[in-house]
């Protein structure tokens, strides 16, 4: 899909005032330059949900949720960003450039590869009514006409140039995965002898297929190729059927195969998804949680299913915020949702399994303390220290709440203790631990103070007297996004802060600076430009300066009382590195 052009998303951001899309779904009420509320995103009494006019920007400090206009829309209303966008531009008058729909030169790449899967899909289709070997296999399954049609399945002919023979474009045939090229130059068909299931994306476009092997293929799945529509660590079997034939969806079922989809599908479960072939990951379940606050994994009961439920789960920590909600179904031995939900009252049974499935923490508890003796001291320290990373993954909201609580009755710690262990780095009964494990303060830097106190007041950017250049260049880590952020401001003033942060949505930097802009520096106006000047001036310097002043508060702090053993190691490492000097 061609990108929508980032100075339409500014143009629009300027045109949007945050308050009244969060206003128009939840109440606000005026605290001095801001707005607060309870947050929508999670369960509290005393609001912690503020939205700021000057910055276009919520946040709260309960869940963590923050974001901009778009950002507000895509989690409330669970919409993708395209329809964000088109819902905001629609409030606004404004209409999305014609590059975005399709004129662009991403768009004159793709354009070929959904007209040459959209020409598959068809012709398998086409395939299957005339395949009573196919048609067999499918009622063999219970799959009825209706529900095949509802899927667009499809039989691939047992033939190695059937789709060879038809396609219009045989180079987009071979960039979309559907032919595979040799090196002579001749193509074959990637897909035979299979029923096919096409894979959409999530305004309905094939972007892949997945096929079933009918004969004794080894291969008995075979999914589509990595290419530039298709990424099976994005991409979900039958949630764009999902959200069409569902207008609420209180849960998701994340199952294995093609099949469990649509079995499950023929049997009223219309909830279900199945990655592909790969195990699931964050970008699966942030696309799941804008579709619901549920999502119940599905997984066989032996070894190999708590296994995958194990790598699931810690995954699904980092994304659990405010109401999303993971548990876990393990199935009976030797089934799976196709063959229970085809059983006598296989229906009945599958909804009482789902009501009975296990929250994450009580998962990730019982995974943890499996080899433990909890009744003994040292087992209850041993669960502290393992459910460390698990928590730290966390983001800082009433799961996390949750899950210490539960932590601190099974170790006998208060739970108070337990969250500023966990927040300090520190371990229990005085015990060290491990060095990859200790969690250390991320140091407040002069860039990120520039950078907070930029996007609390954009018009710092005017007329700084400064190289934008050299900035980029000290090499102190995020002095180039300081400078980015400079020469946007500089370059259109009547932005707000959030328009910028749109810009930097999918990058690794992207949650570090939304979670800068959360706060707002207090001060007056020009004690602030001061303090915005001098720690430009300090990142263009370098850390020098910092590290000097950190050795001198580490020297003052000595004289004092004493150091801690890692406070005496960073005075010796910033002594060693002042004595090399500037190349240092």
């Amino acid at each position: 899909m061609a990108r929508i052009p980032q100075g339409f998303i500014d143009d629009l951001l300027a045109r949007t005032d945050i308050v009244s899309v969060v206003e128009s779904r939840v109440p606000l009420k005026k605290a001095g330059r801001e707005y607060q509320a309870c947050c929508p995103f999670h369960d509290e009494k005393t609001p912690s949900f503020t939205v700021s006019p000057a910055k276009q920007f919520y946040h709260c400090f309960g869940c963590g949720a923050h974001g901009t206009a778009l950002s507000f829309l895509m989690e409330y209303e669970r919409l993708e960003f395209r329809e964000a966008v088109e819902a905001l531009a629609g409030q606004a008058g404004m209409t999305i450039p014609e590059e975005a729909r399709g004129a662009g030169p991403d768009a004159d790449t793709q354009k070929p590869l959904f007209a040459v899967l959209e020409q598959a899909g068809r012709l398998y289709q086409n395939q299957l009514r005339q395949s009573p070997a196919a048609i067999d296999y499918l009622k063999s399954r219970g799959i009825t006409g209706a529900t095949a049609k509802a899927f667009g399945i499809g039989y691939a002919p047992d033939s190695w140039d059937f789709l060879r023979g038809q396609v219009r474009d045989r180079q987009a045939a071979v960039t979309a995965g559907m032919l595979i090229e040799k090196d002579n130059g001749h193509a074959y068909d990637r897909f035979r002898n299979r029923i096919m299931f096409p894979i959409r994306d999530g305004r309905g476009r094939v972007i892949g297929f997945g096929g079933r092997a009918l004969g004794d293929d080894p291969a008995k799945y075979l999914n589509s190729p990595e290419t530039p529509l298709f990424h099976k660590g994005r991409s979900l079997y039958g949630l764009f059927e999902a959200r069409q034939a569902l207008r609420e969806i209180p849960r998701m079922l994340l199952v294995e195969g093609y099949m469990d989809v649509v079995a499950l599908a023929q049997h009223g479960f219309a909830n279900a998804v199945a990655t592909l072939g790969t195990a699931t990951t964050a970008e699966h379940l942030n696309a799941l949680f804008r579709a619901t606050d549920e999502v119940v994994f599905c997984f066989d009961g032996d070894r190999a299913g708590r296994d995958a439920a194990w790598r699931a789960l810690d995954n699904a920590l980092p994304v659990m915020r405010g109401t999303r909600r993971a548990r876990f179904l393990f199935l009976p031995e030797g089934e799976d949702p196709d063959s229970l939900v085809r059983q006598t009252d296989g229906t009945a049974e599958l909804t009482r399994l789902i009501e009975a499935s296990r929250s994450a923490s009580q998962v990730l508890l019982d995974g943890l303390t499996q080899d433990l003796d909890m009744k003994d001291a040292d087992g209850r320290s041993r669960l502290v220290e393992k459910a460390r990373p698990f928590v730290t993954k966390l983001p800082p909201e009433a799961f996390k709440a949750d899950l210490i609580r539960e932590i601190a009755r099974r170790s006998g710690l208060p739970a108070e203790d337990l969250d500023r262990l966990y927040r300090e780095g520190g371990t229990p009964a005085g015990r060290r631990a491990p060095p990859e494990r200790r969690q250390r303060p991320m140091k407040f830097t002069p860039v990120r103070r520039a950078l907070q106190l930029l996007m609390n007041d954009p018009r710092l950017a005017d007329k700084l007297p400064i190289d934008i250049a050299t900035l980029k260049q000290t090499g102190v880590a995020g002095a180039d996004l300081l400078a980015d952020g400079i020469e946007f401001f500089s370059a259109s003033p009547h932005l707000p802060a959030a328009a910028w942060l749109e810009h930097w949505r999918d990058h690794e930097a992207g949650d570090a600076l939304q979670r800068l802009a959360a706060e707002t520096p207090r001060g007056e106006p020009d004690d602030l430009a001061r303090e915005f000047r001098e720690c430009v001036a300090r990142a263009l310097e370098g850390e020098k300066q910092h590290e000097r002043e950190r050795f001198q508060a580490l020297m003052n702090k000595q004289q004092a009382t004493s150091l801690t053993p890692d406070e005496a190691a960073e005075a010796q490492a910033l002594l060693e590195r002042l004595r090399r000097g500037p190349q240092a």
